[in-house]
């Protein structure tokens, strides 16, 4: 049941901001549109609470569970974010806007964009944590929070990999290529 209702989150995810950025730009309803974006949030408190009621009612705590508080915690952390990247392409597509700004790709910029996603990751990893936490003292049974505290590892061990990956930006900058006269329109 959790599954499925992650699943339906995440359908009714891309259901509201599609909904809510074609009222803001192609019926030219901004008021409305931010107001069906706003309704995003309601989705996680949704899965939130069934997710307690379904450990409340006797659910022995599974993989499921952890995967809600994952899911929980990278829409906290990514989801504004998201919502901003893909408001800003579809502004320009349907709207005119002007082209989004890309990240950059070279160099400290790079990495300072890189370091700014690793902390995203680091809060998604410490909200999930923090909700299995609450799940474990709620189910109150070591043995079965099992699972749920092998979710906050891989919560961990997540946000532990990105750093890395970011980490690879501060030490081995990209360099941007060379540019010859050539390239530029000189003779």
């Amino acid at each position: 049941m959790i599954v499925t209702l992650i699943v339906v989150c995440e359908i009714a995810f891309w259901v509201l901001l599609a909904g809510g950025l074609s009222l803001r730009y192609l019926a030219r309803k901004p008021r409305l549109g931010a107001a069906v974006l706003l309704c995003e949030p309601l989705l996680e408190v949704v899965l939130l609470i069934v997710t307690a009621i379904d450990l409340r009612n006797g659910a022995t705590p599974g993989w499921s569970h952890g995967l809600a508080a994952l899911y929980i915690g990278y829409t906290v952390a990514y989801g504004r974010y998201t919502v901003h990247w893909i408001d800003g392409h579809f502004a320009h597509r349907f709207a005119g806007g002007p082209p989004p700004v890309k990240p950059p790709r070279y160099g400290a910029a790079r990495a300072r964009h890189e370091a700014k996603l690793w902390l995203r990751t680091l809060l998604a990893a410490a909200v999930a944590v923090g909700l299995l936490q609450l799940a474990v003292w709620y189910v109150g049974d070591a043995a079965q929070s099992e699972t749920l505290r092998g979710w906050q590892f891989t919560a961990l061990r997540a946000a532990g990999i990105h750093g890395v990956i970011a980490l690879t930006y501060v030490l081995w900058p990209k360099k941007a290529p060379k540019v010859s006269p050539r390239d530029v329109g000189g003779d």
